[in-house]
C-alpha cells in the first residue's frame, strides 16, 4: 500500500508524466485541484490531449460561462480555455488524456 498526501504534488497532479507522481506515465494525468476565489489561469489549449474538468464544490467560469459541482466540462484538442475560480473552497478533478508533456500552448 502507499501513501501520500494531495499537498505534496505538484498542483494536484497526482498521476502522470512529472515529479512527484504516484504513476509515472504519459497514457495520461490526474489531479484533484483546489482553488481559493480567484485563482485563474490563462486561456491555453492543448494540440493533442483531451482534458475533462469535473467541478467536485465551488463554481467557476470558464470562457465567460459560470459552471458548478456536477458540471463536467470537455475540452477537445485544439478548444481554448481559461480559468477564474469564483467561490473560495472549489475543488476540481481534472483527467488529461494522452498525458503528453509540453502539450499546453498559452494564449495571449
Amino acid at each position: 500500500m502507499k501513501v501520500a498526501k494531495l499537498d505534496d504534488m505538484l498542483k494536484g497532479w497526482f498521476i502522470g508524466n512529472f515529479e512527484p507522481s504516484l504513476f509515472k506515465t504519459n497514457e495520461f494525468e490526474i489531479a484533484v485541484k483546489r482553488y481559493a476565489k480567484g485563482d485563474y489561469e490563462a486561456k491555453h489549449y492543448h494540440k493533442v490531449a483531451t482534458e475533462y474538468t469535473v467541478i467536485i464544490s465551488g463554481k467557476v467560469r470558464m470562457n465567460g460561462i459560470e459552471y458548478g459541482a456536477g458540471d463536467i466540462i470537455v475540452m477537445e484538442p485544439n478548444e481554448s480555455t481559461d480559468f477564474e475560480c469564483l467561490e473560495d473552497g472549489t475543488v476540481n478533478v481534472v483527467v488529461k488524456y494522452p498525458g503528453l508533456n509540453n502539450d499546453k500552448f498559452l494564449l495571449d
